[in-house]
């Protein structure tokens, strides 16, 4: 059994990537929320890392004091490469995220709906007279990429799973690796790009990435072009396949829950905000202070490098009563799981769509489901948290 005070080594050795912060999460952040407001790590240079809701949120909101510029990852790997518009600051950052929020809009989103609910029939369609599901593998991080890839930004359907195989390993997989996975769907997205920069115009969101935006009057380069088609692609594939996974794992060990929003779907909008606050696609970020300021009575002084550890401000008791349980009646849920302020998530609104959609989707066909006997999920922590596998059966 872990002693509470072994705890107290996250206050000055923090690490985001250390498997024993992955196994033990909840505690963790629990701990760091409740009895250290401002962490430090000594990995590479050195970070900070702000773990109350309000210092994360005044940090997030001011971009001139913490800048985006130096990359959101804490330990980037050797060759790592921009991802616009998410390493920018305003207001450069604001240009591009003016041309890109029409596309992934509420209204937008709506225009998706459809098209998102028969993905989803269809994928539990193939497990569901079997009797149980690997639901990661065969619902979950396959329903995201379906809808990016058939309306957003449309590849083939033959280059899917090298190209979903390629932004895993990037996301999650070993440091070492981690380069030459970014360096293949860096190669793949600019071809395409290429492609279509001579094919006829479409006037979807590709024209618009190839059109760029203008960075002080000059006209956007190439390579920015491609780094922020990468935020795009990115975005919308990992974080929200380990929503969807933590919404049905949610349901299938709360039996209770499920029968609540079962009688009542009323009951979805605020369980999917249950649960990008408590399974934290985006764990933290990285910023870097342009001055000296004073954060949770810690002087961080110009030049720092800070974490937003967003997945322990979504569980501040000072912003949420019982922060570890999963209310799907909760009348106010704070969070800060698609981020605060200019970086707000781009697809926040499409993300919640696929959730819901998911749990209607799965509900319809499988209304009484639990974990596998003798399974519990398999996670991947770093900055970013993945459900890597969830094993579910069917009660009757």
């Amino acid at each position: 059994m872990t002693k509470p005070n072994s705890f107290d080594r996250f206050k000055e050795t923090f690490d985001i990537e250390d498997p024993a912060f992955a196994e033990q999460f909840e505690d963790v952040l629990e701990h760091l929320v409740s009895a250290c407001p401002v962490a430090h790590s000594a990995v590479g240079a050195g970070y900070h890392v702000f773990n109350r809701y309000q210092d994360v949120r005044r940090c997030a909101a001011d971009w001139r004091t913490f800048s985006s510029t130096d990359g959101w990852l804490l330990n980037p790997p050797a060759g790592n490469l921009p991802i616009l518009p998410e390493d920018l600051d305003p207001p450069y950052h604001t240009a591009w995220r003016r041309v890109l929020n029409p596309f992934f809009s509420p209204e937008a989103v709506d225009n998706l709906e459809a098209s998102a609910r028969r993905y989803a029939g269809e994928l539990v369609e193939r497990f569901a007279a079997r009797g149980w599901c690997e639901y990661v593998a065969e619902f979950a991080a396959q329903l995201p990429g379906l809808i990016l890839f058939h309306h957003i930004i449309p590849v083939p359907v033959d280059d899917l799973p090298t190209l979903f195989h390629d932004i895993d390993q990037y996301a999650f997989g070993p440091v070492a690796e981690r380069a030459a996975a970014f360096g293949q769907v860096h190669t793949y997205l600019e071809q395409l790009l290429i492609a279509r920069r001579d094919a006829p115009a479409r006037h979807d969101l590709v024209d618009v990435l190839l059109a760029g935006v203008e960075r002080d009057s000059a006209p956007c380069s190439w390579e920015d072009k491609v780094h922020t088609t990468l935020d795009v692609v990115f975005g919308g594939l990992a974080t929200t396949t380990h929503a969807i996974a933590g919404a049905l794992y949610e349901l299938a060990t709360k039996p209770v829950v499920r029968q609540e929003v079962l009688r009542d779907m009323k009951c979805l909008a605020t369980a999917v905000e249950e649960t990008v606050r408590l399974h934290a696609p985006v764990v933290a970020v990285g910023r870097t202070a342009r001055a000296d300021v004073e954060v949770g009575g810690v002087a961080i002084k110009t030049g720092d490098r800070v974490a937003l550890n967003f997945a322990a401000a979504s569980r501040d008791p000072d912003m949420c009563e019982r922060p570890r349980t999963f209310d799907v009646h909760r009348e106010e849920v704070v969070h800060s799981a698609f981020g605060i302020g200019p970086h707000r998530c781009l697809g926040e609104h499409l993300a919640r769509l696929e959730i819901r959609i998911a749990i209607e989707e799965f509900l319809r066909r499988i209304p009484e489901f639990a974990l596998e006997p003798g399974t519990q999920p398999r996670y991947e922590s770093g900055q970013l948290r993945t459900m890597k596998q969830l094993r579910l059966c069917w009660l009757v």
